[in-house]
């Protein structure tokens, strides 16, 4: 029996199938990495293992040898930077949580949809390329 839809349906279920097309080959790409091994490419989330050991350096820059005036000039500090630095340093070392929480042992590391990783590779590009050969490969 052909049955007959009106546009209303039809639209709703060409967006539908779009919509889920679109989410399956979606990635997340993220690069967990340090200062001494630059990637090149735009990450969706960029992971500097040592951006909470730079943070840190700020915060002690210069601090004087007494432990009292050091610890009171570091509270002045973290006061002053606000809500702003507690954000970055709370978002600093959750980064460092999630690399750790993959096993990441090797920098560079690039991972799609944290499931796939390559090491070694600074260029995201060729990373994803590599990503996908292999994806392709297996059922």
């Amino acid at each position: 029996m052909l049955c007959s839809l009106s546009p209303g349906p039809i639209r709703c279920l060409a967006l539908a199938i779009a919509l889920c097309a679109s989410a399956a080959s979606a990635m997340d790409i993220w690069v967990i990495t340090d200062r001494q091994h630059p990637v090149q490419g735009t990450p969706d989330r960029l992971i500097e293992l040592d951006a909470p050991a730079r943070i840190e350096a700020e915060l002690s820059t210069d601090l004087p040898s007494d432990v009292q005036q050091a610890s009171l000039l570091v509270q002045q500090r973290l006061k002053h930077g606000g809500p702003a630095l507690e954000q970055r340093l709370a978002r600093t070392y959750q980064d460092v949580t999630d690399a750790w929480s993959l096993g990441i042992t090797t920098l560079p590391a690039i991972v799609m949809d944290q499931r796939y990783v390559v090491y070694g590779e600074p260029d995201v590009a060729k990373a994803i390329a590599r990503i996908e050969a292999y994806r392709r490969t297996q059922p």
